[in-house]
């Protein structure tokens, strides 16, 4: 069970996305938390949370992108002790598929398609840190959506 404030706040956020439909009050949320955590500077499990959510948010494709590199690098800077100690139920190697994931449908969509193979493939190769869950499914699912697109072009 997820025990951090922070990310308690920042999924508060999430919900006010996915299931309320307010994109725009979630960013709001996100902006706020960003302030708030010093940005990039902050912990890197806030940061990498924190961006990973708010480039789903963006209207504009260079802005997602621009959020998911962010969430991409404060991932490198953490280890499974602090995904643990906030109670996230997962390492941070399962983190990166999704990662992965978000960065090759930005390049997908900007028609890099060469990176957006790249960066499938990374998710791809990463893919066996996922559990047996919805999560893993959702990503799962979200890989070979994006396979699919990629072959297709």
């Amino acid at each position: 069970m997820i025990t951090d404030e922070t990310l308690a706040r920042i999924n508060q956020g999430v919900q006010l996305h996915h299931h309320h439909g307010q994109p725009e009050a979630a960013r709001d949320v996100f902006a706020q938390i960003w302030d708030e955590i010093g940005g990039e500077r902050g912990d890197p499990l806030h940061v990498c949370v924190l961006a990973h959510s708010m480039a789903d948010v963006q209207d504009d494709v260079h802005q997602e992108l621009l959020w998911d590199e962010r969430a991409l690098a404060a991932a490198d800077l953490l280890t499974d002790d602090r995904v643990a100690q906030a109670g996230v139920p997962m390492s941070v190697a399962a983190l990166y598929p999704s990662l992965h994931l978000n960065l090759g449908e930005c390049y997908r969509k900007l028609g890099d398609l060469d990176r957006a193979r790249e960066c499938l493939q990374r998710a791809q190769a990463g893919i066996d840190a996922l559990g047996d869950d919805e999560y893993a499914q959702l990503i799962k699912g979200g890989l070979d959506r994006l396979a699919q697109e990629l072959t297709v072009r």
